[in-house]
């Protein structure tokens, strides 16, 4: 017999419960760290970039402009609409910037995109198109797929960038003209940073950089360098010093030779050499020869070099302007008379030798992916023996070049002739430097010269100076009409825009070392194109791979699942 009432049932509640026991206690512990982990994050920013190139990184300079922003600043990408896939990766690329910066700006910058096409009133549209001229950013033509036509787009690849009153552009479609289409956006890519960087920098920082401008002897001014100083004047405080007057230079940070044409007297060339002994830092640009095209006459006109008596000065440095004119195949064009049709003379664009368009330039961030850069009568320039000074040479001439040692015979009917590429057979010549170290004094065993009060010291502080041998670097040219001043590197003959103005500006920052800034130009990503030969031979092969492959693993994964789950109720 068995009793009833002392029986005990053994069920699968206790189970049920203790399985549900645990299953709110992993909710219970996996909410507690979701709302730990939150908390963290809000109280500690950190982004990680796992790729190699560190493409997404915002460097510590940028971070330190974007945390010291004093307010709000707005900017207005004209980046909208559709495009081919490397205008996309130009667009998105953009787009992950500037939330990198909104991110690291606690919400100080933000963005939008617009589509300046986007109107459909053709005269509205136009209208708009004219405003972002009028703002500084420069339309380029587009060629788009649009289903079964190839149509024509005009964009603007930049951006407008405003901090209260103060608004500026910023290009983003950079690089060197001369590269591929997809090297060149992947330039311009790189540059980014350094672009939204630099022109938030120009409307919402103040600049504690003070430039002089040297006078006195002959120097390029107003209006041919007005554009050159009035863009240096956005970022920094400019000032004009005669030297033949001012004591000294020590209140500037850098000081700034343009074109001079009248010789230095010795007291002049002592106080730069004891400027520069006590730190300062430099830009010269110099000729070599005295050369211009309105000084050549119908006959024919004689260079002759120039005297500045700067000479030894560059020459204790460690470099020598030379007194010569280069010549290359790569050259800019200039209008000649090449007939008349009745008493209308015909003219046409020729190449004119004597101005080299540079496009090889060094990689450092002051020259890297930049356009070409328009030179006229430069000089070629040598290094010599300068004790502990590092010379790096930052822009050289074509492989098709050469030199013409003065007094140089120059004609206008040069074009004609000296076509031959076997008279332009030397490679590479050099016409701009970058010095770095500890300079010694040319006045070292010579007397002071009389009239200056500057203690004589011989051997100087760690400096830099920049030396290109052509003036005309820093020239704009004038609209015959109005007299205006045309921009920095624009060829009013040939309607082109050359970079001249942004490798002056790029120096101008590397001296000044203005926040770090200029370093972002190195910063480089990896272009990895696909092997298009390879893509088309096996293109059939991959495209049944990634769509036969998750299949054939759907239909594994679900048969192994049926097994499993027969074989556990089978037992």
């Amino acid at each position: 017999m068995v009793d009833e009432k002392n029986s005990t049932t053994v069920g699968p509640q206790p189970v049920a419960d203790s399985r549900r026991r645990q299953d709110w206690t992993f909710f219970l512990v996996a909410v507690g760290l979701l709302l730990v982990l939150n908390f963290v994050a809000n109280r500690y920013f950190f982004r990680i970039d796992l790729t190699q190139d560190k493409r997404y990184s915002i460097s510590e300079q940028t971070k330190n402009l974007l945390a010291n922003l004093q307010g709000p600043v707005d900017v207005t990408v004209y980046l909208e609409g559709e495009f081919p896939a490397g205008f996309r990766r130009l667009q998105n690329s953009t787009r992950e910037t500037l939330e990198e910066f909104r991110l690291y700006s606690d919400g100080k910058v933000q963005y939008t995109f617009v589509d300046p096409s986007a109107n459909t009133n053709a005269e509205a549209r136009n209208q708009f198109y004219t405003q972002l001229v009028q703002k500084g950013l420069q339309p380029t033509n587009l060629f788009a797929q649009e289903g079964d036509k190839k149509v024509e787009k005009i964009v603007f690849p930049g951006a407008v960038i405003k901090a209260g009153d103060r608004e500026t552009s910023a290009t983003l479609l950079k690089g060197n003209q001369a590269s591929p289409p997809d090297v060149r956006l992947n330039q311009s890519i790189e540059g980014l940073e350094y672009e939204l960087a630099s022109a938030m920098k120009k409307v919402a920082a103040n600049s504690a950089g003070r430039i002089g401008v040297l006078q006195g002897h002959g120097e390029l001014w107003l209006p041919q360098g007005a554009d050159f100083l009035g863009t240096l004047s956005e970022y920094y405080t400019v000032n004009k010093v005669d030297l033949t007057t001012a004591p000294n230079l020590d209140n500037f940070n850098l000081v700034v030779m343009l074109k001079p044409t009248k010789s230095f007297s010795e007291a002049a060339k002592y106080k730069l050499d004891q400027y520069i002994m006590r730190g300062g830092k430099m830009l010269f640009l110099l000729d070599g020869v005295r050369a211009s095209l309105d000084s050549i006459k119908p006959e024919g006109s004689v260079a002759f070099p120039y005297d500045l008596n700067l000479q030894d000065l560059l020459f204790k440095y460690g470099v020598r302007v030379n007194p010569d004119l280069v010549q290359d195949l790569n050259a800019s064009f200039i209008p000649m008379v090449t007939g008349y049709m009745g008493n209308q003379p015909q003219t046409q664009l020729v190449p004119w030798r004597y101005y080299p368009l540079i496009n090889n330039f060094s990689t450092l961030p002051l020259t890297k992916n930049l356009d070409a850069v328009q030179t006229k009568f430069v000089s070629s320039i040598d290094t010599v023996k300068a004790a502990g000074i590092k010379k790096t040479p930052l822009m050289w001439t074509s492989q098709y070049s050469r030199k013409r040692d003065s007094p140089v015979s120059i004609s206008l009917n040069d074009p004609r002739v000296d076509r031959d590429p076997k008279l332009f057979s030397q490679n590479a010549i050099p016409v701009g430097y970058l010095l770095e170290g500890s300079f010694g004094s040319v006045f070292t065993n010579r007397p002071v010269p009389e009239g200056v009060q500057i203690p004589f010291q011989a051997k100087g502080k760690p400096t830099q100076l920049v030396i290109f041998s052509d003036g005309d670097l820093a020239s704009n040219e004038v609209d015959p009409r109005s007299g205006r001043p045309l921009e920095l590197g624009f060829d009013r003959f040939s309607r082109t825009r050359y970079a001249n103005k942004e490798l002056l500006k790029n120096v101008v920052d590397y001296l000044l070392d203005e926040k770090g800034l200029i370093e972002l130009r190195g910063k480089e990503i990896q272009l990895r194109p696909l092997d298009k030969a390879k893509l088309r031979d096996e293109r059939t092969k991959w495209q049944a791979v990634n769509l036969g492959i998750p299949l054939v693993l759907l239909l594994v994964f679900g048969a192994l699942k049926f097994w499993l789950r027969k074989r556990k109720y089978a037992r």
